[in-house]
């Protein structure tokens, strides 16, 4: 029950954290104005993303113009552009092989060991996501941080942090954490189900005991010789009837007096 709350949670961070890479990717809040020193006109606001850099306008126009050339662009933004995309692609994928191995579906239920070991694909696949989409949102941290402190630039080129490395952030978390939470209950899983499968309910072999004891009728004694008779038959059929291997033949014997052999396992 454990492994299958824990599954659960890590399936829906690691889909918050898909969302909230996605939204990080597509919108342009990566870097926006700093109004600062002399820039203090704070009619036009400048953003930038991965994608496009827009103009706001105080009177409510919003202007975004896309980067016309990816070739032109600076290659800390190729690659941040790269990464990001791989991250959302891997993140699909990771969703899609959760939904097959979590325990509360029944995709793939008669394989045993399989349905686990997918959703363990599932969370290193949702791991890997959330590492790849932390790098490009560190990294544009550290750039914009360290240009804003540059005392040789002037404040009208320098930016601040937007909203959407926040959100990156808080998705490349969030995803790892969910990737991490599955793994760890499939490994809970397939250890319970190793543990469960050991043993048996009873000993095998030479290591048998068995115990036997006769209840006697009295009634069946003092009938004489035709119920003794009648009592042996009942010993020899009911003997016959229950564990014949265990008893065997015992030197051809019969039982010395009427009653009802019971053995069984201890």
């Amino acid at each position: 029950m454990a492994s299958a709350a824990l599954e659960l949670m890590g399936f829906f961070l690691g889909l918050f954290g898909l969302l909230g890479t996605m939204v990080s990717t597509v919108l342009p809040y990566w870097q926006i104005s700093a109004h600062i020193g002399s820039n203090i006109v704070t009619a036009v606001g400048n953003m930038r993303g991965l994608w496009m850099e827009c103009v706001y306008q105080s009177t409510g126009a919003f202007q975004c113009e896309t980067y016309n050339s990816m070739l032109a662009l600076p290659s800390d933004m190729q690659a941040s552009r790269a990464l990001m995309v791989i991250s959302l692609v891997l993140s699909i994928l990771a969703i899609a092989l959760a939904v097959l191995g979590m325990q509360c579906t029944v995709c793939l239920e008669g394989l045993g060991a399989v349905k686990g070991r997918v959703a363990g694909v599932g969370g290193g696949l949702f791991l890997t996501a959330g590492f790849l989409s932390l790098i490009p949102v560190a990294w544009t941290t550290h750039e914009v941080v360290q240009t804003f402190y540059r005392p040789d630039l002037p404040s009208s080129l320098k930016f601040e942090l937007g909203e959407c490395l926040y959100v990156g952030l808080a998705s490349a978390l969030m995803s790892m954490l969910g990737g991490g939470m599955l793994c760890v209950s499939c490994s809970e899983e397939n250890d319970g189900r190793r543990r469960n499968g050991r043993g048996y309910p009873y000993p095998l072999g030479a290591n048998v005991r068995t115990t036997s004891q006769t209840y006697r009728n009295p009634t069946l004694q003092v009938g004489g010789i035709g119920a003794a008779n009648r009592g042996r038959a009942v010993v020899r059929t009911i003997s016959d009837s229950s564990h014949p291997s265990l008893h065997g033949n015992q030197g051809g014997k019969k039982p010395a007096a009427a009653g009802y052999d019971i053995t069984g396992y201890v």
